[in-house]
């Protein structure tokens, strides 16, 4: 009976803000200058109350936290827009390519609401992407809000280096997005009866927000730089930085295949193992939890925004999820030769022109039936 009032109640569930994704973030005009004798007050507030309020999608405490730092609200754009391309970019030969829409409602569709690891992915990913976006706008003072981190700029640790540099300002990104992104989760839908459904869910999705943060947390890499005569390194420097945006990817990727579905305890609102023999294994941070199994990726179904494999190109030699077996879901494959004619075998003739030959080549497409 709970399963279905979940299902029921997530009907109702979105994540507007990651349609910022999508559309940019677009500065409103500014006010009309004052004529002689008045007096123009707070325009640079009245700019960023104009502009934040703009916005589709954000909850009052995201506009709030736009209008407190008016120019982060770049990078959270940017940020949803690097969580979506690797999303698709980490899904683009599996059956769920990680399809989305122009919709201000659901930028992924229905697929977000079902609590399921597709899910869970998408809210660990986006809330990486803006605290990736924010903590690399503060290093390069794109954003007034912050800088490089050089709090411990000269310090000299036992094993003979010294913090210099500037580090990436993580702690900075990190309690930004922890403030901004999870907000939206904390927003009561006014048609809301099932408690408990709606505080399932809740947790889920703000427990992968944080794993998508501690993700980038856990890439931190030490940079150095050697000092002294003819490169002996008598001294070296070092200052923290982020990983590249595909390295998360990658990691949360891995976190995706071991995925742990959870279940609601009787008692109390918190989640819990759902596999028996592994009801008492901790779940840390930095995994992502899900409280659905994957729909049916395989056959389209408008009422889910599930587009299907069918007309998907798929490889004939492979042994992974792009294999024509896998991803056609055992309904067989057309296959279409495609010809490709070219210039090749240019040469250059005196005086002046270039010479080539036209070559023709064949190549085999095979589509999902």
């Amino acid at each position: 009976m709970l399963v279905a009032v979940i299902v029921l109640l997530l009907r109702q569930v979105s994540a507007n803000w990651m349609y910022l994704g999508v559309v940019g973030v677009t500065p409103t005009p500014g006010p009309a200058q004052p004529s002689a004798g008045e007096v123009q007050a707070d325009s640079p507030l009245t700019e960023a109350r104009a502009l934040c309020s703009s916005l589709p999608g954000l909850v009052q405490q995201q506009v709030a936290e736009c209008v407190d730092k008016p120019g982060a609200i770049h990078s959270v754009s940017d940020g949803a827009r690097r969580g979506i391309q690797e999303c698709q970019y980490q899904f683009r030969n599996e059956r769920w390519n990680c399809t989305t829409k122009n919709d201000e409602q659901s930028v992924f569709g229905n697929i977000l609401k079902r609590g399921s690891k597709e899910t869970a992915f998408i809210y660990a990913v986006t809330s990486a992407g803006v605290v990736h976006a924010v903590t690399q706008s503060c290093s390069s003072g794109n954003l007034t809000e912050c800088s490089c981190d050089s709090s411990r700029q000269g310090q000299h640790t036992p094993e003979g280096w010294k913090w210099g540099g500037c580090s990436d300002n993580l702690q900075f990104g990190l309690n930004f997005a922890r403030r901004f992104v999870d907000a939206a989760e904390k927003v009561k839908p006014p048609t809301t009866k099932n408690k408990r459904a709606w505080s399932i869910r809740t947790k889920m999705n703000l427990h992968n927000n944080e794993a998508g943060r501690q993700i980038v947390a856990s890439l931190m890499r030490m940079q150095c730089r050697c000092h002294g005569v003819s490169g002996s390194c008598e001294l070296k420097t070092c200052w923290k930085t982020m990983p590249s945006f595909s390295e998360i990817g990658d990691a949360l990727k891995r976190k995706y295949h071991q995925a742990v579905q959870q279940v609601a305890t009787k008692t109390r609102k918190r989640l819990r193992r759902k596999s028996k023999t592994k009801q008492g294994l901790p779940v840390s941070k930095g995994d992502l939890v899900h409280i659905h199994k994957s729909p049916n990726y395989c056959v389209h179904n408008p009422a889910e925004d599930i587009p299907g494999t069918s007309g998907r190109i798929c490889n004939k030699t492979s042994h992974g999820p792009d294999s024509c077996d896998l991803l056609c879901c055992g309904r067989g494959y057309n296959t279409q030769v495609i010809k490709h004619a070219e210039r090749c075998q240019c040469k250059f003739v005196w005086c002046c022109y270039v010479k080539c030959k036209t070559c023709e080549t064949q190549v085999d497409r095979h589509t999902c039936k």
